[in-house]
C-alpha cells in the first residue's frame, strides 16, 4: 500500500523534506504520498511524520494551539516513525533547555539551542552515521547540541565529540538538516531501516 508521510508544515523546510521522503521511499521500493500538516486531524492518518526545523518556540506553540501536539505523541506511542530535525529535535526532546518551548518528550535528550553558532556559523561536514556505509554531507544551520541522552537512546552520529543524531524507539532526531542535500539516506534510515517501527505491508503496486 502507498505510505502516507505527513510533514508538519507550521514552519521550516517543508518542500525539501517532502522531496527527501519521496526519494527515500522510492529507494526502498515504497510509494509515498506526502501531506502537509497545519491543523489537527491529519496526523492520525499518517504512517510517517517529519518534524522540520525553524524556530522552536514558534513551532511548539503552534503545535499545541492547533491540537497537533497530542496527535504526534499518540503517533509515537503507536510505534509509528518520526524524523525530527534541528528545531524539530528541540521540540521533540524531553528537555529543550528553554522554558518557552513546550517539548513533546518524544526523545530522552537534553539539548542546547544554537550551540553550534548563529546563522553566519553554518557549515557542512562529512558525518559518519551508524547504519550508513559512507559519510553523510550534514548541513548545520543554527544547530542545537545534544548535551545529554537517556539510557534508552542510541547515538547514531557525533561531531566534535558531541551527539548530533540519535534514535529513541521510533524517533530519529538530528541537529543538522538532512533535507538540504540530494542524499536521502537519513530519511531512509529513520523510516525504512528502523527495527523499532513496523510499516504497513507493501502491495504489488509498490514494487
Amino acid at each position: 500500500m502507498t505510505l502516507k508521510a505527513g510533514v508538519v508544515a507550521v514552519q521550516g523546510d517543508v518542500s525539501e523534506h517532502a522531496e527527501a521522503v519521496r526519494r527515500a521511499g522510492e529507494a526502498h521500493g515504497r510509494e509515498t504520498e506526502v501531506v502537509e500538516i497545519r491543523n489537527s486531524g491529519v496526523v492520525p492518518d499518517c504512517d510517517l511524520l517529519l518534524l522540520p526545523g525553524g524556530e522552536s518556540t514558534t513551532i511548539s506553540r503552534l503545535l499545541h494551539d492547533e491540537g497537533i501536539a497530542e496527535e504526534i505523541v499518540a503517533h509515537v506511542e503507536a510505534g509509528k516513525p518520526v524524523l525530527a530535525t534541528c528545531a524539530g529535535l528541540i521540540v521533540a526532546s524531553t528537555d529543550a533547555g528553554d522554558d518557552r518551548v513546550q517539548s513533546l518528550d518524544l526523545v530522552d535528550a537534553t539539548v542546547e539551542r544554537n550551540a553550534f553558532g548563529r546563522q553566519k556559523d553554518s557549515f557542512e561536514a562529512p558525518l559518519e552515521v551508524a547504519g550508513l556505509d559512507d559519510s553523510f554531507p550534514a548541513v548545520f544551520i543554527r544547530a542545537p547540541v545534544i548535551a545529554d541522552v537517556g539510557e534508552s537512546v542510541e547515538v547514531l552520529a557525533e561531531w566534535d565529540g558531541r551527539p548530533v543524531a540519535i534514535r529513541d524507539g521510533p524517533v530519529v532526531a538530528t541537529s543538522f538538516h538532512p533535507e538540504l542535500t540530494p542524499d536521502s539516506r537519513v530519511h531512509g534510515l529513520a523510516f525504512f531501516e528502523n527495527d523499532g517501527v513496523t510499516l504497513p505491508e507493501a502491495t504489488a503496486s509498490d514494487q
